[in-house]
């Protein structure tokens, strides 16, 4: 295999001390049939360029232009995936979100439902206020938040509070099976207090929708990771009926860069090619010295 770029023949030129006839000379020649030929021509400047391009990165970027993103492009095609993947933790973050956009809007939700929930809640923020949230995941998901064994009872029942006495009255009468009338909101809440576990679940999941919403937004303000108990799938699923790729894309800026890595790493090597390109030039041809000789062998050899 051999890889053919657009290479600096004028730096060539001056480097090797070249003149007009033996540029026009080597015109379509490998870097490598021009140093060969230079060095049996006893051109000492040769022999000292063809040690320097194993190991003088700018003279490697110079060479062979790779501060051209197409030249960049060529040689990472004629890399196999492992190749590929070891570019990736040298990117910047940004440049690895970037790389999202190659993925259809249903692939990106799927990858989502997968990464640590701490860093899918803080992607669904970006793009939701937690009043929103409440709002717009099932009813089924404030339920399972309400009744999780995360929450202390002292503290659900300090929060209720902030909840209409009627609601509270509502929630022992579904239980209880009879009329409260006229009662006060502590001791209401002193009911509900002393409610058998079973009882106390059917209170809270007897509330109604506003006031579950109103609820959990109080315990949430005060624990956030309650919101890390909602099913993954169901912000997903809020996500796929509010936003576009665009704005999903942008939250995902938040996502670890380890995660991130994880999901490029799933494109295939033309797309995955074409993303590395963003990567610096310095540091992709030192990563090219340090890792992949070869090809910079191949490259030489044209």
């Amino acid at each position: 295999m051999s890889i053919v770029i657009d290479t600096n023949l004028i730096y060539l030129k001056t480097r090797l001390n070249l003149s007009a006839d033996k540029l026009e000379l080597y015109q379509g020649k490998t870097i490598d049939e021009v140093l060969e030929a230079e060095a049996a021509a006893g051109n000492t400047l040769a022999v000292e360029l063809a040690n320097e391009l194993l190991t003088d990165v700018n003279l490697l970027m110079e060479i062979f232009k790779l501060t051209d993103p197409n030249n960049r492009f060529i040689i990472l095609m004629n890399m196999n995936e492992q190749q590929l993947v070891k570019f990736l933790p040298l990117m910047e973050h940004e440049d690895l979100v970037q790389g999202l956009m190659f993925f259809t809007q249903d692939k990106l939700l799927r990858m989502l439902e997968d990464v640590p929930p701490e860093q899918l809640v803080n992607t669904v923020l970006e793009m939701f206020s937690e009043e929103q949230i409440v709002r717009l995941v099932p009813e089924e998901e404030l339920d399972a938040i309400l009744t999780s064994q995360e929450l202390d009872k002292e503290t659900v029942l300090k929060h209720l509070k902030s909840i209409q006495p009627e609601y509270i009255a509502q929630m022992l009468e579904c239980v209880k099976g009879e009329e409260i009338q006229d009662q006060d909101q502590l001791d209401m809440i002193k009911q509900v207090r002393e409610l058998n576990p079973l009882e106390y679940k059917d209170a809270l999941v007897s509330l109604q929708p506003m006031q579950k919403q109103q609820l959990t937004l109080s315990l949430a303000k005060e624990n956030p990771d309650l919101y890390q108990l909602i099913d993954p799938r169901a912000y997903t699923n809020m996500i796929d009926n509010y936003k576009q790729k665009p704005e999903l894309v942008k939250a995902m800026t938040v996502i670890e860069t380890e995660e991130i890595i994880k999901m490029i790493e799933e494109l295939p090597n033309d797309l995955l090619s074409v993303v590395i390109t963003q990567l610096d030039p310095e540091v992709f041809a030192q990563h090219l010295m340090d890792e992949n000789p070869e090809i910079i062998a191949e490259l030489v050899a044209g």
